[in-house]
């Protein structure tokens, strides 16, 4: 299994999603192995027993609809099980379970400058981190509003994997229709806060009076639980996750995380791709070009990170060979849980609301307006979605060669 990062926030860190979240400007830590457990895909499952016997091992679960197992092994001897098992004739392939690690009459609206950038500035609510935000750039934003006057998105459904969202938000909560856990937390809730600041972003109420708006207000959302209390998964996790999410009928999957390639997670991407799904990811707060994945597969959408200038990020990962596209990911304001949660591995009070930067904010942004252009158009398929999304693009001068498509904009995309 390998382990998630997280792909960026900050209230003064920013996640990248072993999922661990990365700080902008720094590469996210080397993702590890996942101890005490491997994956291995047999070329017929009736001969799992057989093979694992010899090394002393017994078969284990399936992963999804991969038609890979999770093989419980002793710590400590992961990669040599891995070698042992991958030179074995009747196996397709063994791998590490490796980590993984982690943008209206609405209160807070104003301070949304990724949907509605009027040149504002404003200073956040949290008062162990006060930030003050420059002035932007008008109109550096990804034209919400103006989308909101084709749809909103209503009755489908985005999949948010990651750390969950929390049930005591009122802004967010209420909109989540399904919760699955697949980490190694004992409960659904988020306790560290990621995941409900990336499904604020996609899904949150509009016009409620309280707190802010959703790229796509009328959707609906699927917590699926991929990241513990400590903001780390595991690809063998990613990959149950996004088959849970493709069974109960998300349109979109958001997945603002990395993880070192895995032909495990690779093979869950096409078969949700290949079952109709857009599926985006973030593309890292390296600040360089390195790929994480699962932005990295062909059948993603990896999302770059914008500020409210429309440059690109400091921390960003970059790359028009594989950054697709781009959206708001510096002082994104959106949701956060009414309770003490830890993020970054500092404790914060309970504040409802404030801003995060990373990648993963603009991944949550991009999956919003996947979610939009899905709603807006007569017959649409996974492919034309993708394409509305990619080709409405604005591309800024001096960022051609960071993102293939440019800044991402919700109007041209459901127009």
């Amino acid at each position: 299994m390998r382990k998630l990062f997280i792909a960026g926030l900050t209230v003064a860190a920013m996640w990248c999603g072993a999922i661990i979240f990365a700080a902008p400007g720094n590469a996210g830590p080397e993702p590890g192995v996942v101890a005490g457990q491997i994956i291995v895909k047999f070329r017929a499952d009736s001969v799992a027993s057989a093979v694992l016997r010899q090394q002393g091992l017994s078969d284990g679960p399936g992963i999804g609809s991969t038609g890979a197992h999770l093989i419980k092994v002793p710590a400590g001897r992961e990669l040599q099980l891995v070698d042992a098992l991958g030179r074995n004739p009747s196996v397709d392939y063994a791998e590490p379970d490796e980590t993984v690690t982690a943008a209206t009459s609405d209160e807070f609206f104003p301070r949304q400058y990724a949907l509605q950038n009027d040149g504002q500035s404003f200073t956040n609510n949290n008062p162990d981190y006060p930030i003050t935000v420059a002035a932007g750039t008008k109109d550096a934003d990804v034209d919400a509003v103006e989308a909101w006057n084709v749809t909103t998105g209503s009755a489908i459904a985005v999949a948010v994997l990651d750390s969950g969202v929390a049930t005591d938000n009122p802004d967010i909560s209420p909109k989540v229709v399904a919760r699955a856990n697949f980490s190694s937390a004992s409960t659904n809730e988020d306790n560290y806060g990621h995941g409900t600041h990336v499904a604020g972003s996609v899904a949150a109420t509009v016009d409620n009076s309280i707190g802010v708006a959703g790229v796509c207000p009328g959707c609906s959302i699927l917590a699926g639980k991929v990241l513990n209390d400590s903001g780390v998964g595991s690809s063998s996790g990613l990959a149950s996750g996004i088959n849970w999410a493709v069974n109960k009928g998300a349109k979109v999957i958001n997945m603002s995380l990395g993880v070192r390639a895995s032909k495990t997670l690779e093979t869950a991407v096409n078969n949700a791709w290949n079952k109709g799904v857009v599926l985006v990811a973030a593309a890292g707060n390296g600040g360089n070009q390195a790929k994480i994945y699962p932005g990295a597969y062909t059948n993603v959408i990896a999302v770059g990170a914008t500020d409210n200038n429309d440059a690109k990020a400091s921390f960003s990962t970059y790359g028009a060979s594989w950054v697709d596209i781009a959206a708001p990911g510096v002082n994104v304001f959106s949701t956060f849980p009414n309770h003490p949660f830890v993020l970054a591995s500092q404790n914060h009070r309970a504040l409802g609301y404030d801003v995060g930067n990373g990648s993963s904010m603009s991944s949550a942004i991009v999956a919003g307006v996947a979610a939009l252009a899905w709603k807006a158009h007569a017959n649409a398929t996974n492919t034309s979605v993708r394409a509305n999304v990619e080709s409405s693009g604005e591309i800024k001068a001096g960022t051609e060669t960071y993102w293939a498509h440019g800044r991402v904009n919700a109007y041209n995309a459901v127009k």
